[in-house]
């Protein structure tokens, strides 16, 4: 089973509109609500691809309820930790006729003090025994220090369970530091944790600072992977259009399942980089597009790269 922890989950609210215009009125032709934030949008990409996962998350207000209630609808196993700070609420406005481009409000969560937080990581520790793979995911609220996922990192490895972190910043670097086995910023979010405008010069200060592998994400160019097997670069054979918010969160789903499937580092860099596609093409965060994913999923370029960043001879992962 793979956990998922979502120390700052959200009710996602999806708006689709014809057009943004910033000023103006807005006629809205859909709305669509479900339970979100990163952790939750990895849970439910395993769930619909078959991977046991269970959600671990605090939640709080009427907005908690709503999300308990949307996840059991799901199917999707949790246990959700009870506070007394509501949740939040995110909302995307997708312009449709501007090819689906997403504009998004994220409102920053309610503080999760020490001792919510000491819950929540106990909580998490008595599942650990039956995980094979925990995977922290999104912002930390306010009130959690930068270290709280480097101290879930090294709960993991203390009962010898892999440790996937998605963040940015202070919590990106501790994680790092702790010995995270995957860590996976996008490319605006290592230069920002790193000062590096290079990717992979940035992936390598990761590493030495101690993470085991470092997937940067390139929007529609795919992947870039610093493991200690090796460098690639991952490309999708086509750019998809769409909304692109739980991309990210489809692609570490597949490096978790990668990772506890025991598949080869090609095997998971095809495998994310065609689940992020079909995922950016799905209508909402936390599904794909089934046809995407079938017209990419064998037509991924795997380019190795030498450690300056030099191609390699280009090859399929199959």
């Amino acid at each position: 089973m793979i956990i998922t922890v979502t120390p700052n989950p959200a009710l996602d609210v999806s708006y689709r509109v014809e057009h943004v215009h910033p000023g103006e009125s807005h006629r809205v032709r859909s709305v669509h609500e479900r339970a979100g934030g990163k952790g939750i949008n990895v849970s439910r990409v395993l769930h619909g691809q078959g991977v046991p996962t269970l959600v671990a998350a605090p939640v709080g207000g009427v907005l908690g309820d709503v999300i308990r209630d949307d996840l059991t609808a799901a199917g999707i196993e949790h246990a959700l930790l009870p506070v007394s700070a509501p949740t939040r609420k995110t909302i995307a406005v997708i312009a449709e006729a501007d090819a689906g481009e997403a504009t998004l409000f994220n409102e920053p969560g309610s503080r999760l003090g020490g001792e919510d937080w000491q819950r929540l990581r106990d909580l998490v520790a008595d599942r650990l025994t039956a995980a094979s793979v925990l995977v922290c995911s999104g912002s930390l609220p306010p009130g959690c220090a930068a270290s709280s996922y480097a101290e879930l990192v090294r709960d993991a490895h203390a009962r010898s369970v892999p440790a996937v972190v998605d963040a940015t910043g202070p919590a990106l670097l501790a994680a790092a530091e702790a010995g995270a086995d995957l860590v996976k910023p996008n490319a605006a979010e290592l230069r920002e944790t790193t000062g590096h405008d290079d990717p992979l010069s940035g992936a390598q200060q990761l590493r030495d600072r101690g993470a085991a592998a470092v997937i940067v994400s390139l929007g529609p160019d795919g992947l870039l992977a610093a493991t200690d097997e090796g460098f690639w670069r991952a490309a999708p054979p086509f750019a998809v259009s769409g909304n692109p918010t739980g991309a990210g969160d489809a692609a570490v789903a597949a490096f978790a399942a990668g990772i506890m499937r025991r598949e080869t580092w090609p095997e998971r860099l095809r495998n994310a980089v065609a689940w992020s596609a079909a995922a950016a093409a799905a209508p909402v965060a936390g599904t794909l597009d089934h046809r995407v994913l079938s017209d990419i999923a064998d037509n991924i370029t795997i380019e190795p790269l030498a450690a300056d960043g030099r191609a390699g001879e280009s090859r399929s992962p199959r």
